[in-house]
């Protein structure tokens, strides 16, 4: 004989529905404004970038950019455009900046220039593709001007670098 069983099946034990929603729905609101009053907090810890912006804005609009590469020891070369080594087809036109520890000298500033140019006509295209070469090209042209400058060249600022 089979067993049958008269029972009636136990009920669900879970929360309704609804219950399920409101407590979503609360965490929700309680996600976003917490979220709000951190943004709030954190807004008001910065400084006010816009402000300092404008000022910046204002100050370099004052002054010249001869007049402040002069005071900084800055000099900005005549671009120097020359094909590389490998492929010969293509084309480098480089603008730089050099930072003087001290006085700027412009006889020294011409001599840099020409070893760049120098420099530039050794170079192959693959030895500066992509960012990690950019960074090859910078370096060995600081070092090369630090070298012809006996160490009056502290930095050089790639303005322009563009191949064709």
């Amino acid at each position: 004989m089979a067993i049958i069983d008269d029972t009636a099946p136990p009920e669900p034990k879970g929360q309704p529905l609804i219950v399920q929603i409101a407590a979503l729905t609360g965490l929700t609101v309680a996600a976003i404004a917490i979220g709000w009053l951190a943004g709030l907090y954190l807004s008001g810890q910065q400084p006010d970038r816009q402000k300092e912006a404008e000022s910046a804005v204002v100050k370099a609009s004052e002054t010249h950019l001869a007049e402040a590469g002069e005071k900084l020891g800055v000099v900005y070369l005549e671009p120097v455009t020359t094909n590389l080594a490998g492929p010969t087809e293509t084309w480098v036109r480089l603008e730089l900046a050099l930072v003087f520890a001290d006085k700027p000298d412009l006889v020294v500033a011409q001599t840099v220039q020409q070893d760049i140019l120098a420099y530039l006509r050794t170079v192959k295209f693959h030895q500066v593709e992509g960012p990690s070469g950019f960074q090859h090209l910078k370096s060995d042209i600081e070092e090369r001007a630090a070298i012809r400058s006996e160490g009056k060249v502290r930095s050089v600022f790639i303005r322009t670098l563009l191949f064709e």
